[in-house]
This record gives C-alpha cells, sequence and structure tokens, in this order.
C-alpha cells in the first residue's frame, strides 16, 4: 500500500492503527476510519499511518 495521499487520511489510518490494536476503543471511530478499521489489515494501517507529512495537502483534491 503506498502512503497517504493527504494529511487527514493519513490522521484516519493513525486512528484505526490504534483501535486496532487496542490502544484506543473502536467505538470512538467514525467515518473513514472506522471504515479503515472494519477492512484493513493492521499491516495496511501501519503504511498509511507513517510517512512525512509536510509535502501532504489536507484533502486530497487540495
Amino acid at each position: 500500500m503506498p502512503p497517504a495521499r493527504s494529511k487527514a487520511q493519513q490522521r484516519a489510518a493513525g486512528a484505526a492503527l490504534s483501535a486496532k490494536r487496542g490502544e484506543t476503543p473502536v467505538a470512538t471511530l467514525k467515518g473513514a476510519s472506522k471504515e479503515m478499521h472494519d477492512t484493513m489489515t493492521e499491516e495496511e494501517l501501519a503504511a498509511l499511518a507513517t510517512g512525512d507529512i509536510d509535502d501532504l495537502p489536507e484533502r486530497k483534491g487540495d
């Protein structure tokens, strides 16, 4: 899986990864992070959640 395309995507993946690892409750997830948690593996989430965010747009279309 390639790195995140936006800061928002990276934050959502980080939240989903945290819940997948049991660090935060799954009930706190909503939107994209909940969908990511339900459909992606821990390894896929880690790939999206890591990386440099300095050059990423806030949202994909920006």
